[in-house]
């Protein structure tokens, strides 16, 4: 028995719902990625109401992206090195003074741009932090029985945060320039009180070093040479340079047929309630599905959707696609993080989250400059079906994978 089990074996169960601790981790998250989302849109409107300047708000964007990846990997170590609850909240407060340094440049009418990128650079790094401490907790807060339902449970967090914090700080900016840092400043405080009275078990505490010394090297030969994995790793990556690409590219068919601002907002609203509805269903579906009937036929569910995209008039009706298409990656996150969760002992569950995070947030930032050079080589069907082949192609490798296609439950240990 494994610390963390050891742990959870003597917690009762209680439904999710009313499991206090899984809901601070829950809440923390949910603000650290709404801060992030006021951050994202705040800043290119800050540099649009200064300087207009499209080159300013590409260095901003770039900052914050390469921050997000340098921090991945030893972010991972340090969530398995230190205690998680501190890293935590180390991560949410220096975040707070760092968006409220911003909300006090404001005040004084005081704008910099050399500032603006330190403070994308810090806010980066420290989510790139936070995010494998939380994950690397989690399985210590509820019961193993329970991981398939709070992991789905999380997948909605991303999705509420898309609806809620572009609208938000487009809101706010109108009323103050300086409202949406502010905002976010002290959303992050909240979240670091709410996580002052995280109750971690004491078995989940993470051992001081690796028994040979080696660090982060050693989790990460360890998460590499485990197949299921690595091959779940890879699968992750491309579906996410797919789902990143096919954004910008159904951004720019809409402006090419000259949708509304209003109709593209609904759009992507569309794709967002898909995503809830899918976390609302994904520990549901994981229940009964075989993993890997989940992952194969969603990854040719996404192939046979975007062509349906390429074919479907602009406007709302693309948007309901979109959406339907954003359904099913809460379902298959849900199983692919589960098992990945189950089999990863507790010493080593930052640096996987660490890993899952290098590659998607790479994944991530080619994605959007993909979908941006299809879409300018040729009308958006052209980039629609490009990014339908990718898919076909990823559907492909994955029914061929011997791996994916005997992609085991978790509790069972594969090599």
């Amino acid at each position: 028995m494994t610390a963390t089990e050891a742990g959870n074996a003597v917690r009762p169960v209680v439904p999710l719902s009313r499991n206090r601790d899984y809901n601070v981790l829950w809440m923390s998250r949910l603000v650290s990625e709404l801060g992030s989302e006021l951050a994202l849109i705040g800043f290119p409107l800050l540099i649009l109401a200064t300087t207009r300047s499209a080159v300013e708000i590409g260095l901003v964007a770039t900052t914050m992206a390469v921050a997000l990846l340098i921090g991945s990997v030893p972010a991972g170590f340090l969530a398995d090195r230190y205690d998680r609850k501190t890293v935590m909240v180390v991560c949410e407060i220096l975040r707070a003074v760092a968006m409220g340094s911003v909300a006090v440049a404001l005040y004084f009418d005081a704008y910099s741009l050399p500032h603006i990128l330190v403070v994308a650079a810090i806010d980066g790094l420290l989510v790139s932090v936070f995010g494998p401490a939380e994950d690397a907790a989690l399985p210590s807060v509820v019961a193993p029985e329970q991981l398939s339902q709070a992991v789905a449970r999380n997948t909605a967090r991303p999705y509420i945060a898309n609806l809620a914090g572009p609208l938000l700080s487009g809101v706010l900016f109108t009323i103050d320039h300086m409202l949406p840092f502010a905002l976010n400043a002290a959303l992050l405080l909240v979240s670091c009180i709410a996580l002052l009275t995280l109750r971690l078990p004491k078995g989940a505490a993470p051992v001081a070093e690796d028994e040979d010394g080696d660090g982060a090297p050693v989790g990460l030969r360890w998460v590499w040479r485990h197949r299921p994995i690595r091959t779940t790793l890879v699968w992750v990556a491309l579906v996410q340079l797919v789902f990143s690409a096919l954004v910008v590219i159904v951004l720019a068919v809409s402006g090419e047929d000259q949708v509304g601002p209003g109709e593209i907002g609904l759009m992507m609203a569309c794709f967002g309630a898909g995503g809830l509805i899918g976390a609302a269903i994904a520990a549901r579906l994981h229940a009964v599905l075989p993993a890997s009937v989940i992952i194969i036929g969603f990854s040719w569910l996404a192939a046979v959707l975007i062509l349906v995209m390429a074919f479907t008039p602009s406007g709302v009706l693309l948007g309901v696609v979109l959406g339907v298409v954003a359904m099913f990656m809460p379902v298959t996150v849900t199983t692919v993080m589960t098992y990945q969760m189950s089999v990863t002992v507790d010493e080593l569950r930052g640096r996987l989250s660490g890993m899952v995070g290098l590659f998607t947030g790479a994944a991530g930032a080619l994605g959007p400059i993909a979908g941006g050079a299809l879409a300018g080589t040729g009308d958006g069907t052209t980039g629609l079906m490009a990014c339908a082949a990718t898919a076909a192609v990823i559907a492909v490798g994955a029914t061929l994978s011997p791996t994916l296609r005997r992609f085991p439950a978790p509790g069972r240990q594969a090599s």
